[in-house]
């Protein structure tokens, strides 16, 4: 029997702030009315996002979890149509005060790529396939 990944679940301090930066980059949370340190939204593809606060990761789902320290230790990966749209939005969000952890670059795999954090510390990537040499103008 193989389970199937559709979930994800980020732990965060504060809901709004986690929320808001959310929405930058295109994603729409329902948190929930009954338990509102818990809030969701459906990726394409089937696969769903979660965002609950410490508090209730600590006092309900874990008991005894507490916030990690250090550097990111997970990364989410957020595809964009064009390299100019990777410059773009991590100009908006360290504009913003997200932190900028790797500006915009030509990556030696073939992307361009940038990471920045989201409220909590995770790591965020934004990456745009580069032109194949034969696809370039």
């Amino acid at each position: 029997m193989n389970p199937t990944l559709n979930t994800i679940d980020i732990v965060v301090a504060d809901m709004e702030a986690a929320i808001g930066f959310y929405a930058r980059l295109g994603l729409a949370f329902t948190v929930d009315p009954a338990y509102p340190d818990h809030a969701s939204c459906d990726l394409p593809g089937g696969l769903h996002l979660m965002l609950d606060t410490e508090k209730f990761r600590a006092s309900s789902q874990t008991r005894g979890w507490s916030s990690p320290s250090g550097d990111p230790r997970n990364f989410l990966a957020f595809q964009f149509a064009a390299p100019a749209d990777v410059d773009a939005k991590y100009a908006e969000l360290t504009a913003a005060g997200y932190p900028g952890v790797q500006e915009p670059w030509d990556a030696f795999w073939g992307m361009r790529y940038a990471t920045v954090t989201d409220p909590d510390g995770n790591g965020i990537d934004l990456y745009c396939p580069l032109a194949e040499p034969s696809d370039a103008q």
